[in-house]
């Protein structure tokens, strides 16, 4: 009877230390509001006063709780974006906040104490256990592999770094694409978009990326793509060694426009995650035009008024907001280069969110479907291509060899028709006499298969020998295209 009663005395002490746990913390009265109005898109409640951003579940006792997210309000009504499908909802349905102290079961994992500076954001998975991992914007696996273990529940939502405490781009990246690493030369912690329009190899060049550069962990975003290009990805791209190294989020172009944006910044996080642990990490997203037309449907449906061909404001401060998250860590460590795929609407790049984009980023690398259709791949335009850092990661030699090939490669293209027509003679120009005796090795410096990797090395070894004897020869001498 004594040790019963010892152990008694125990689970007694342990309540009641859990009851003052409780007690010392703040915690605020839960009020449930009442579903309104359901529009479109957007839902609108009464008697919810909780902030912006805040999650909450609705439910009318028929069906299974919907997520959505308090994106506004106006005077007393909240209005929410659904996170699912809504169908089955009613008016008067109950709005309940989710409290960040009784959170939804997730994994079986447990869940860190809400600081005062997450009490209401979103609060999903994060650390190593997701490697390898396909998971949707909710944390939620979608490989069919069980519970994901050794993760912690954390919120999203995290303060900006300062400017001051980040490294600037000064180490060179190797993305084993040669065009890149020659004439793009990447730094590690470095921000660029691929621009190009639907069809183009975006996908392709991205998958080559993944597959070549040089990094400890590839987080992955699909958002707003098609359905089928997940497993593709994954099984034809990654393989089985890339995917041990990298996380997969998955919200394909049927998810709602909640699920879409949420993807885009989960990733990010979950990068985020990688790199303050020390790593360095690649994280590629495709696409960033998704994003921003996901952030169109919410603006929109909640009563913002257009700006730019239909984008309103809030689309063009919502892409600096996710891509500035990307970079070098704090005194160094770690890193996150990141790759956004932008597409140009017809092909137009001057279209709103690639003009934004192109600003916003640390280089831009456009691919041209004039390129695509010739069998050129990858079809990387290396005239409308720039990389902003690559001065700050690269010696003078590399430098004057790939304005060197720069400059020879644009003399062919912009006499390309008078050659192609034989309107031009030779020997009148010595500067257009070796583009065209250099053009073909320049060509097939310029394309790749993309189950082949260049180190960037390679590259710039390739690039001087292809350059060697444009550099060694006085003018005179060189040799006419008809004697090589």
């Amino acid at each position: 009877m004594s040790d019963l009663a010892d152990d008694d005395k125990g689970r007694w002490g342990d309540f009641l230390q859990d009851l003052r746990t409780c007690a010392s913390v703040h915690t605020p009265l839960e009020v449930s509001g009442t579903l309104t109005r359901l529009a479109g898109l957007v839902l609108e409640a009464v008697g919810l006063k909780v902030p912006v951003g805040s999650q909450c579940l609705i439910s009318n006792g028929q069906r299974k709780p919907v997520l959505a997210e308090v994106v506004g309000f106006a005077s007393d009504r909240a209005f929410l974006m659904p996170a699912g499908d809504t169908h089955g909802l009613s008016s008067g349905a109950s709005v309940t906040p989710l409290s960040p102290y009784r959170p939804v079961p997730r994994f079986g994992q447990a869940n860190k104490p809400p600081s005062a500076d997450d009490r209401g954001a979103l609060r999903l998975p994060l650390g190593a256990g997701l490697l390898g991992r396909v998971v949707d914007s909710h944390g939620n696996p979608l490989d069919h592999q069980g519970p994901i273990q050794n993760v912690d529940i954390e919120a999203l939502d995290r303060a900006p770094l300062n400017a001051m405490d980040r490294d600037p781009v000064r180490e060179p990246l190797d993305t084993g694409v040669r065009a890149i690493n020659a004439l793009l030369t990447v730094g590690r912690g470095q921000r660029l978009g691929l621009f190009a329009g639907s069809g183009v190899g975006k996908s392709v060049l991205l998958g080559m990326m993944a597959r070549y550069t040089r990094a400890d962990v590839i987080v992955v975003g699909l958002i707003g793509e098609r359905g089928r290009e997940v497993k593709e990805f994954i099984e034809d791209i990654l393989g089985e060694d890339g995917r041990q190294r990298s996380v997969v989020v998955a919200a394909p172009a049927d998810a709602p426009p909640l699920a879409r944006m949420q993807g885009a910044a989960y990733a990010t996080a979950i990068a985020e995650r990688f790199r303050d642990d020390g790593l360095h990490v690649l994280l590629l997203m495709d696409s960033l035009t998704r994003y921003a037309m996901a952030q169109r449907e919410i603006a929109l449906a909640i009563g913002e008024p257009p700006a730019t061909k239909g984008y309103p404001p809030s689309c063009f401060a919502r892409l600096p907001q996710l891509v500035e998250r990307s970079g070098n860590g704090l005194n160094g460590v770690g890193s996150i280069t990141a790759f956004y795929t932008v597409l140009s609407e017809g092909d137009d790049q001057q279209d709103p969110i690639a003009d934004a984009a192109r600003a916003i980023l640390d280089g831009h690398i456009v691919l041209s479907r004039t390129l695509a259709e010739s069998g050129h791949y990858p079809a990387i335009d290396i005239e409308a291509s720039a990389s902003r850092v690559m001065h700050n990661v690269t010696g003078a030699t590399h430098l004057e060899l790939a304005r060197r090939f720069r400059a020879l490669y644009s003399r062919y293209q912009k006499s390309r028709d008078l050659i192609q027509l034989g309107a031009y003679v030779p020997g009148s120009d010595p500067e257009t006499d070796r583009a065209i005796a250099l053009h073909p090795q320049m060509q097939r410096f310029l394309q790749q298969d993309m189950r082949e990797a260049a180190t960037l090395e390679s590259s710039l070894q390739q690039m001087a020998l292809i350059l060697q004897d444009d550099r060694s020869q006085p003018r005179a001498q060189r040799p006419s295209s008809s004697d090589r």
